[in-house]
C-alpha cells in the first residue's frame, strides 16, 4: 500500500535567511508603499506647520513666573534658596582656604600629595603645573576653578555613589536608572546649562549644580559595576560567618569595589573640570571665563594663556587620581602625614613672609607674542600660500565643497524621508525598539519647530564624523600593526583625552578664524583620540588563531587586515563610530561660540541674552539629536548587553 506523505514546506530563499538581507527586503517593500503616499500628502517636504508646537509662550511665562517668584515662593525660600546659598558658601570657603594657603602652600600640598600617591616624578610634574599657572598670571582664576571643582566633585561623588549603591544592590533600581544614565551619557555638556539657569539664574550655584548633574553619572555607573562584580566566593565566605547585610556591604562589597570606585572618582573629576570650564558661559568664573572672554574678542593669546593652565590641571588631576585607582602606594602612612605637615609648614611660612600672592615680577606675558605669531600666520599662512593655499582657503573650500552640499541635501530631503532613513538605519543596526526611539527623537525636533537648524547641526556632525573616522581608523590601524607607532601615539592621545572641550576652540580659531569649518575642526580633534584607541584595541584583540590560519594560507598583510582583522573587530569599529558621533556632537554644539551657527548658536544666544525660550528649545533639540545619533550608531551587542 502506497504511503501518502505530507508536502514539505518550502525553505526560505537563501537571501532571506540572512537577517540583514531580510531587513533590507522588508524596508524596500515598506518604502515602495510609504514613499508614494507620503509624497502625495506632503509634496513640499518642509516640516508641516500643523505638526509644530510653539513653546515660546509657555516657556516665556514659566521663565517669567520663576523670575518673579524667586524671592517669594516657598519652594525657593525654603529649599532652592538654601541649596544656592550652601553652594555659594562652600565654594567661597574653599576659595578662601586656597588663597590663605598661598601659592607656595597650594603648590607644596599638590606636589606632596602626588608624591604620596604616585612618586617623585608626578610630584615634580604637579609642582611644575601649579608654578606654570602662576607664571602665566592665572593663579587667582586657577584657584577659582579649583574651588568650584572641589565642591562640585564632592557633591558629584556623593550623589553618584548613592545612586550607584542603589543600582548595585537592587535589580529594580538598576533597570530604572540604566536608561536615564544611557541618555545622560550622550547629552552634550551645553544641554545641562539651560535647566539650572532657568531655576538658579546666572552664577556660581547654577555652574556647580550643572557640573554635578554632568559629572555624577560616571561615578554611579562605576559604583554599580564594582558592587555587582564583587567576588562571589568572598561574599559567600562573609555570609557563612553570619555577617549582616550592612556588615557584608561595608566589609566585603565596598572594599572589593575599591578600584572601580577610585576610577569613578577619576572620571568624575575629569568631567567636572570639563564642565566647570564650559560653565563659564553661565557665570562660573575662573579659567573658563578667561578663555570665553578671550574667544569672544578673538584674542588668541589671552585664550591660550588661560587654556594652558586648564590642560596642565587636567593632566595632573588625571594622573594623580589614576595612580590612586591603581592602588600602588609609593609611600607609607607616616610619610603621608609628614607630607601634609610639610605642606602646612610651607603655607604658614609663606603667610608669615607675606608671600601669599604670586609676585607680579614673575608673570610671563605670552599673550602679546602669541598674538604676533597669530598675526604672522594670518598674513602668511591664512591665505595666499602658493599651490596648497592657506588655512582660510582650506576652511572656505571645506565649507563650500562639503558642509554646504551636505546641509543643503539634508534640508532638501522631505521631512518624512529623513525620518524613514533614520528608522531604516536604526533598525538595520539594532532592533525595532531602537528604530522607534530614534525616529521619535528625530520627529520631536520637527515638533519643536527647529527642523532646519537641527539639520544644519546634523550636517556638521556628519562631516566631522566622516573626517574623524577616516583619520582615526587609519591611525588606529597603524597603531595596532606597529608597536613603535603605538608608543609614540600613547602620550599624545593621553594629553588630548584629558583636555576639556573648551580648549580645542583656541587653536582652530587661530588657524581658521570663525565659522562652521573651525567648529568641525575642533570636533574632529576632540573625537579623534577615542576613535584611534578603540580601533587599535579592537584590532589588537582579534583572535590570534584566525590570523595564524590566514598566514598559513598565504594571505598578505593587506588581505589579513581587510578579510580577517576588520571583520572580526566589527564590534569595536561600531563602538568607535558611536563614540565618535557622541564626542563630535558635544564640540559642534560648543562651536556656536566660534561661528558654528545652528543649534549651538541658539543655545549661546539664549544664555547670553536671557532668552531662555530660544535656548531651552534648542537644548531640547540637541538632546533629541544626540539620542537619535546614539541609537543609530550604537552596536547591537552593546545594546543587548545594556538591555535597551
Amino acid at each position: 500500500m502506497a504511503t501518502i506523505t505530507a508536502p514539505t514546506p518550502r525553505a526560505l530563499p537563501r537571501v532571506l535567511r540572512n537577517r540583514a538581507a531580510a531587513k533590507l527586503v522588508l524596508l524596500a517593500l515598506a518604502a515602495a508603499v510609504i514613499v508614494p503616499l507620503a509624497h502625495a500628502r506632503w509634496a513640499s517636504g518642509s516640516w508641516p506647520a500643523a505638526l509644530t508646537v510653539d513653546l515660546t509662550d509657555p516657556l516665556t511665562r514659566t521663565s517669567d513666573w520663576i523670575i518673579d517668584n524667586r524671592d517669594s515662593h516657598p519652594l525657593f525660600l525654603h529649599f532652592l534658596g538654601h541649596v544656592s546659598n550652601a553652594v555659594v558658601l562652600a565654594v567661597r570657603a574653599v576659595y578662601l582656604v586656597l588663597l590663605a594657603a598661598g601659592w607656595a602652600g597650594v603648590t607644596a600640598f599638590g606636589a606632596l600629595l602626588a608624591w604620596r600617591v604616585a612618586g617623585a616624578g608626578l610630584a615634580l610634574g604637579t609642582a611644575a603645573a601649579f608654578l606654570t599657572c602662576g607664571a602665566l598670571g592665572m593663579w587667582v582664576p586657577a584657584m577659582q576653578t579649583l574651588a568650584l571643582m572641589a565642591v562640585a566633585v564632592l557633591a558629584s561623588v556623593a550623589v553618584g555613589a548613592l545612586l550607584g549603591l542603589a543600582a548595585g544592590l537592587s535589580d529594580r533600581m538598576d533597570r530604572a536608572l540604566r536608561p536615564v544614565m544611557d541618555t545622560m551619557q550622550v547629552l552634550p555638556a551645553f544641554a545641562y546649562l539651560l535647566p539650572v539657569v532657568l531655576v538658579f539664574g546666572i552664577g556660581v550655584p547654577a555652574a556647580v549644580l550643572a557640573t554635578v548633574v554632568y559629572a555624577a553619572p560616571p561615578m554611579a555607573r562605576l559604583t554599580a559595576l564594582g558592587l555587582r562584580g564583587a567576588d562571589k566566593e568572598v561574599l559567600e565566605a562573609v555570609d557563612s560567618l553570619g555577617a549582616t547585610a550592612r556588615q557584608r556591604l561595608l566589609t566585603a562589597r565596598i572594599p572589593l569595589a575599591r578600584k572601580e570606585l577610585l576610577l569613578g572618582v577619576n572620571q568624575t573629576i575629569m568631567m567636572a573640570l570639563s564642565m566647570a570650564v564650559i560653565a563659564s558661559v553661565i557665570g562660573a568664573g575662573g579659567l573658563g571665563d578667561r578663555v570665553y572672554q578671550a574667544l569672544a574678542s578673538v584674542d588668541v593669546g589671552a585664550a591660550l594663556a588661560a587654556g594652558i593652565p586648564i590642560v596642565l590641571l587636567a593632566v595632573v588631576l588625571d594622573r594623580v587620581t589614576a595612580a590612586a585607582a591603581d592602588g600602588t602606594e609609593r609611600t607609607g602612612r607616616t610619610a603621608g602625614a609628614y607630607a601634609l605637615a610639610a605642606a602646612l609648614a610651607v603655607a604658614v611660612a609663606g603667610r608669615l613672609m607675606g608671600r601669599l600672592d604670586w609676585p607680579d615680577a614673575w608673570v610671563l606675558n605670552i599673550a602679546e607674542p602669541v598674538n604676533r605669531a597669530v598675526d604672522w600666520m594670518t598674513a602668511h599662512l591664512y591665505s595666499g600660500v602658493p599651490v596648497v593655499g592657506g588655512t582660510a582657503d582650506w576652511a572656505g573650500r571645506f565649507t563650500t565643497w562639503v558642509l554646504d552640499p551636505v546641509r543643503d541635501g539634508l534640508q532638501w530631503l522631505p521631512w518624512w524621508a529623513v525620518l524613514l532613513v533614520v528608522a531604516a538605519l536604526a533598525w538595520l543596526i539594532g532592533t525595532w525598539r531602537t528604530a522607534l526611539t530614534a525616529t521619535c527623537a528625530m520627529a520631536a525636533i520637527g515638533v519643536l519647530g527647529v527642523w532646519e537648524p537641527s539639520l544644519d547641526t546634523l550636517s556638521q556632525v556628519l562631516a566631522a564624523v566622516a573626517v574623524t573616522l577616516v583619520l582615526g581608523v587609519a591611525t588606529g590601524i597603524a597603531a595596532a600593526r606597529s608597536d613603535r607607532v603605538d608608543r609614540a601615539l600613547r602620550p599624545v592621545l593621553d594629553v588630548f583625552q584629558t583636555m576639556p572641550q573648551f580648549v580645542y576652540l583656541i587653536p582652530v580659531v587661530a588657524l581658521f578664524g570663525v565659522g562652521r569649518a573651525p567648529a568641525v575642526a575642533a570636533a574632529v580633534v576632540y573625537a579623534l583620540p577615542a576613535v584611534v584607541r578603540i580601533t587599535a584595541q579592537g584590532l589588537r584583540h582579534v583572535d590570534p588563531a584566525a590570523l595564524e590560519s590566514a598566514r598559513s594560507l598565504g594571505a598578505t598583510p593587506a588581505q589579513q587586515l581587510w578579510q580577517v582583522q576588520l571583520p572580526l573587530a566589527r564590534r569595536s569599529l561600531l563602538l568607535a563610530v558611536n563614540q565618535g558621533v557622541v564626542l563630535v556632537l558635544a564640540v559642534v554644539i560648543i562651536g556656536g561660540l566660534v561661528g558654528g551657527g545652528a543649534l549651538g548658536y541658539d543655545v549661546v544666544f539664549g544664555l547670553a541674552q536671557g532668552d531662555l525660550a530660544t535656548g531651552l528649545v534648542a537644548g531640547a533639540a540637541i538632546v533629541c539629536l544626540g539620542l537619535m545619533l546614539d541609537r543609530v550608531t550604537q552596536p547591537t551587542e552593546r545594546r543587548t548587553k545594556k538591555g535597551a
